[in-house]
């Protein structure tokens, strides 16, 4: 897999809002937030998509959900709800090939979150 901006934020090639870090993960603010509270919770084991995930990455994918509810809390916002998305491929709108966990709360979402209008017309 070739460097991705993830792997340049873990490398601290690029800076990141970082809210989060440990071993396994690290956690910074989304830069085009789709919601009041908008973060990504990325491995730094560099996985392409869900497609490459392996037996040996289950305790790692695992994880980031752990860190995802954990920061939720943290963040006060889990009681109420929030919104975890991990794309996959073009077609589940993946843009950066290093899997990585949406994190989306602060508002009431709604569903589905596909739509076949073009933004023209929504």
């Amino acid at each position: 897999m070739s460097d991705t901006i993830f792997s340049k934020i873990i490398n601290r090639e690029i800076s990141a809002d970082i809210i989060f870090e440990d071993d396994i993960s690290l956690a910074f603010k989304d830069v085009n937030p789709q919601a009041p509270i908008h973060f990504l919770v990325i491995p730094k084991k560099p996985i392409a998509t869900i497609n490459a995930i392996t037996e040996e990455d289950r305790l790692v994918v695992g994880h980031l959900f752990y860190v995802a509810a954990k920061l939720a809390d943290e963040m006060g916002f889990a009681e109420e709800g929030y919104r975890t998305v991990m794309n996959c491929n073009e077609f589940g709108g993946q843009s950066v090939y290093h899997i990585h966990l949406h994190v989306l709360g602060g508002k009431l979402m709604g569903w589905p979150p596909y739509t076949d209008k073009p933004k023209a017309l929504e």
